[in-house]
C-alpha cells in the first residue's frame, strides 16, 4: 500500500455517558481542518441480536463489556489502520439489533476511537497512539443524560433514573472508572476544558509533522 509509511494516528477518546468525549472530538475535529480525520464510534459495534426474541434484546446491559463486538470493532481498525476502506455497521436501537445497513467508509490520516468501554480492551489499547479520558463529575453526568434522553428520545425522567441508578452508575464504577489508568491524557470538564484539547491537538498535529 502507498501511504503504509505513514500510518494513521489513532486516537481513543474514552469517558462515562454524559462524560463529554463528543464535545472533546469534535474540538479535536475542528482544530485540525486541514487534515482529513474520521470520527469513529464504538456503538456502531454492539452485537447484532437477531437471534433473540424482541423481548430478550430489551434487556441488553449497553454499558457491559460483552455488549460490544470487539472482534469485528478491531478487524475494521485494523483494516484502516492499512487504509483500507471498510463497511462500518448500523445499530437499530428501536429493533434493539444491527441493522441490516452499513455505511462505506474510506480510511483517514487521523481516527478519533469514541466509546466508554474502548481502553477496556487491551487489543484496543494497543492499537491507540494516545489515550484520552475525559473525567466529568457524576451529577453532571446524569444531568446531561438526563437533558438528552428526555429531548432526543422522548424517555421519561423516572425510566432514566431507574437505569441510571441500576445500570449506568454500576457499570462506570465496575468497567469504565478503572479505565482511567490507562489514559496518557485525562481532561476534565470536557470538551470546556480548552486548555488540554489545546495541549492534545498540538500533540496530534507534532506527530503528523514528524511521520
Amino acid at each position: 500500500m502507498s501511504q503504509s509509511e505513514k500510518r494513521p494516528i489513532v486516537i481513543g477518546v474514552t469517558g462515562g455517558s454524559g462524560s463529554g468525549k463528543t464535545s472533546v472530538s469534535r474540538s479535536i475535529l475542528k482544530a485540525l481542518p486541514s487534515h482529513s480525520i474520521l470520527l469513529f464510534e464504538q456503538d456502531s459495534y454492539y452485537r447484532d441480536q437477531s437471534h433473540l426474541v424482541f423481548e430478550k434484546r430489551l434487556d441488553t446491559n449497553y454499558d457491559h463489556p460483552l455488549a460490544f463486538d470487539n472482534d469485528l470493532l478491531i478487524e475494521q481498525l485494523q483494516k484502516l489502520i492499512r487504509y483500507e476502506s471498510i463497511d462500518k455497521p448500523v445499530y437499530d436501537y428501536e429493533e434493539h439489533t444491527r441493522s441490516q445497513e452499513v455505511i462505506h467508509q474510506e480510511p483517514k490520516e487521523v481516527i478519533i476511537l469514541e466509546g466508554i468501554l474502548i481502553l477496556e480492551d487491551e487489543r484496543l489499547r494497543e492499537l491507540m497512539d494516545i489515550k484520552v479520558y475525559v473525567d466529568t463529575e457524576d451529577d453532571i453526568r446524569i444531568i446531561r443524560r438526563i437533558k438528552r434522553d428526555m429531548e432526543e428520545r422522548g424517555r421519561t425522567l423516572t425510566s432514566i433514573i431507574d437505569q441510571y441508578l441500576s445500570v449506568v452508575k454500576p457499570m462506570h464504577q465496575q468497567f469504565i472508572e478503572p479505565t482511567k489508568k490507562y489514559a496518557d491524557i485525562i481532561v476534565p470538564e470536557g470538551g470546556k476544558n480548552q486548555v488540554a484539547i489545546d495541549l492534545l491537538t498540538t500533540k496530534v498535529r507534532s506527530i503528523l509533522e514528524n511521520k
